[in-house]
């Protein structure tokens, strides 16, 4: 199986580091999906995306991003986020609640948190 090089860091920590077969992340260009020998690529991610890895192991990483970019090149992909979390660490009744706020951006940020822990928004 081919496999790739993948980092998610955020600017205040490292998320995941390991090796992937394929990557899914929104970017204001649209959704990409990577997979090894992609041909490198800059992209600006969305505010409130997904990223999708689907590590060598067979396991499937979701994290909600808010701002930043994503690096392809060859052999690696890099998200390098202003802000992210891993779906397993979201505090779901939290972001529910934030569903029902004023704050048009903290809604979006609420229900990309959603999306990532596998809850329907």
């Amino acid at each position: 199986m081919a496999e790739m090089s993948v980092e998610l860091v955020a600017v205040e920590r490292l998320l995941w580091s390991g090796k992937a077969s394929f990557v899914v992340a929104q970017t204001t260009e649209g959704e990409i999906g990577v997979m090894p020998g992609h041909e490198p690529v800059l992209g600006q991610l969305v505010e409130g995306g997904i990223v999708k890895i689907n590590t060598t192991d067979g396991d499937t990483l979701t994290a909600a991003v808010f701002g930043g970019f994503l690096s392809i090149t060859h052999d690696s992909v890099s998200v390098l986020a202003e802000s992210a979390e891993l779906g397993e660490e979201i505090d779901v009744a939290a972001a529910r609640q934030a569903l029902t706020g004023d704050d048009e951006a903290e809604r979006a940020r609420a229900g990309a948190r959603l999306r990532a822990a596998g809850q329907s928004v």
